[in-house]
């Protein structure tokens, strides 16, 4: 006590920049929105390929729908309750990463995260193509530069993620919470009202080609599965909540499983209701919007907001991808620097990987929704099937109080996710899936030889194991390359002074006239440090250089060499000055075992 002024610790006040500290972090909230939207608007393309897929056996069949939507609720309901397990398990993240590598081995581990690698690319690739439909649906003359309008969407996300998860979540959270309100009040609305307000679309002639039966409604149920992807992108990036992460991932999934069984379950009823079909210009979602809210502003609003959350709805990848990748990168499967985190903190390596296979994959494909389709939803079904599968034999193996009932909840799952990423696969083969099919094993075989290669590395270096003592010290000596006498040769020299028992300074000239007058200058200035010059009839500076490097290097001398750089103020100076420091560098890196340093000389200009 002081003045009557209470002792205050002092501590330096640092500003932060966004993203860092402990508010970096999501809240349950930011996670809903950062994490969430690819399953969340999966509302607009689920129940369609449901309808799409009954209406082969005729008009009737749709009474299905409702049945259908209610097994995949019960299916969500149990990936809900597992994911949350494996939240509580792996808090590292990872997903069916983390499980299947725990408990199911590493050939099962690596087909789960190229699965995943695979689901999350194409998630990227097929909201944006969906989204730029719907746009330009509303606006036709875009759809000449769909391609274009995707990429920009792309860019703007990568730049958006290179800031923060956190950044991203609080611009995502508007747009998530209107399309939310929007989609409940479709339901809502719809399901006051005794018959559709209004009607849009073209009427589409349907002809029954099967019979209601088995494989119908099973290719039905596998294609409404599509309304499940991104599910599992919250457990895959548990690191990115704020303590107490597991408590805020789990709450997180339970607030996304609610709000997708609520609208699977409302659409459907309502299709079932009004018997809607499929018609000409418009989705399945605008005629409900329609028979809800009228023709007037409000179908326009949510038109709209449909739109722009199949497009924000790649955000759930640049979310759970990066995070992937990192522990991919930990376990030696792919190269470390997808490890690295920036001081925001973000995964920068593993978002602007994820952008340019996404860019990759829509300049490929002309970002076109039909054909990428075909290859969505299978990888993440692998992903389903793996983690319960290895949660299932975690129980088994832990045995914890009540391990049945959560075995059985696991194994269920596990049973039709498998069953649904059958059909899927069989049934979408040949429209593309088969690319799938190739992809997934050679990421696998890419993660294994990377794995190999560190673990041959780490052999050689000798990691793990206390190495010989060090060899005796035969002196150090330090070569500073120079071409005159100057302030930057005395810089270098100083430097070099101050590192090695001996230095020498090495000149390489062609005329002998200006060997002469550097002689001279030399002796004028007498700097203590001897002058060898190295004379190069073909004028060549790099490779005199590197020979006398290797002779002064043999009998195992250690040999450090200090290559003085001018350095400019503006970067747009720098091309200005000759790039022959940083060649030689390369080269006595490439073929010598020196140690090559380059000193900056900093300009005032």
């Amino acid at each position: 006590m002081a003045y009557g002024l209470a002792r205050r610790e002092l501590r330096p006040r640092v500003p932060l920049r966004p993203g860092e500290g402990d508010k970096h972090g999501l809240t349950s909230l930011q996670g809903l929105a950062a994490l969430s939207l690819d399953a969340l608007s999966s509302v607009a393309y689920g129940p369609e390929a449901i309808v799409l897929a009954l209406v082969v056996a005729g008009t009737g069949a749709l009474t299905a729908t409702l049945p259908i939507t209610l097994a995949i609720t019960f299916l969500l309901a149990a990936l809900v309750v597992s994911y949350g397990q494996v939240i509580a398990v792996h808090p590292d993240g990872g997903g069916a990463y983390a499980v299947a590598k725990t408990d199911l081995g590493g050939t099962a581990s690596l087909l789960a995260a190229a699965s995943l690698v695979v689901d999350y690319v194409l998630t990227v690739a097929v909201s944006l193509a969906a989204g730029a439909d719907a746009l330009a649906s509303a606006f036709p003359a875009l759809g000449r530069d769909k391609l274009l309008v995707c990429l920009i969407g792309l860019a703007l996300l990568t730049a958006v993620n290179l800031r923060g998860i956190a950044e991203s979540a609080r611009v995502l959270m508007l747009p998530t919470l209107l399309f939310i309100v929007s989609i409940l009040g479709v339901i809502l609305l719809g399901l006051l009202r005794s018959h559709p307000v209004a009607l849009v679309g073209t009427d589409r002639p349907v002809h029954a080609t099967e019979a209601l039966g088995a494989l119908v409604v099973l290719k039905a149920f596998s294609s409404g599965c599509s309304a499940l992807t991104g599910v599992e992108a919250i457990a895959n990036a548990v690191p990115t909540f704020r303590p107490p992460s597991v408590r805020r991932a789990q709450r997180t999934e339970l607030m996304l499983g609610a709000l997708l069984g609520v609208m699977l379950i409302g659409l459907a009823v309502l299709i079932h209701r009004d018997h809607v079909a499929p018609r000409d210009g418009v989705t399945v979602l605008a005629q409900l919007t329609a028979g809800a809210y009228g023709t007037g502003w409000p179908y326009y609003v949510t038109n709209l907001l449909v739109t722009l959350v199949l497009a924000l709805a790649a955000n759930t990848s640049f979310g759970g991808l990066p995070v992937l990748m990192s522990l991919l990168a930990r376990d030696h499967r792919l190269p470390h620097l997808f490890g690295l985190r920036a001081e925001r903190p973000v995964y920068r390596y593993g978002v602007v990987a994820l952008a340019l296979l996404a860019a990759l994959l829509l300049v490929a494909t002309d970002a076109d929704t039909h054909r990428l389709l075909p290859l969505f939803a299978i990888g993440v079904f692998i992903g389903f099937t793996l983690s319960q599968a290895g949660l299932v034999r975690h129980w088994a193996t832990q045995r914890p109080p009540g391990w049945k009932r959560r075995a059985l909840i696991n194994g269920t799952g596990a049973v039709l996710t498998t069953l649904a990423g059958v059909i899927l696969l069989l049934t979408k083969f040949l429209g593309g899936a088969w690319v799938v099919v190739l992809a997934v094993p050679l990421l696998m075989l890419l993660f294994a030889r990377i794995q190999r290669y560190y673990t041959a590395v780490g052999r050689e270096l000798g990691l793990g194991r206390t190495p010989d003592p060090p060899p005796r010290h035969l002196g150090s000596l330090v070569i500073v390359p120079i071409g005159e006498v100057s302030k930057l040769a005395r810089h270098a020299l100083g430097a070099a002074l101050a590192l090695g028992d001996e230095v020498v300074a090495v000149a390489v000239h062609a005329d002998p006239a200006r060997v002469r007058a550097l002689e001279e200058a030399w002796e004028r200035w007498n700097p203590g440090v001897r002058l060898d010059i190295v004379n190069s009839p073909h004028r060549s500076l790099v490779q005199p250089v590197v020979d006398y490097v290797q002779r002064a290097a043999e009998g195992g001398r250690q040999v450090a060499v200090l290559i003085p750089e001018v350095e400019p103020v503006h970067r747009r100076y720098e091309i200005l000055q000759n790039q022959r420091g940083l060649l030689l560098a390369t080269v006595l890196r490439a073929r010598t075992d020196v140690v090559v340093c380059l000193l900056p000389y900093r300009l005032k200009l």
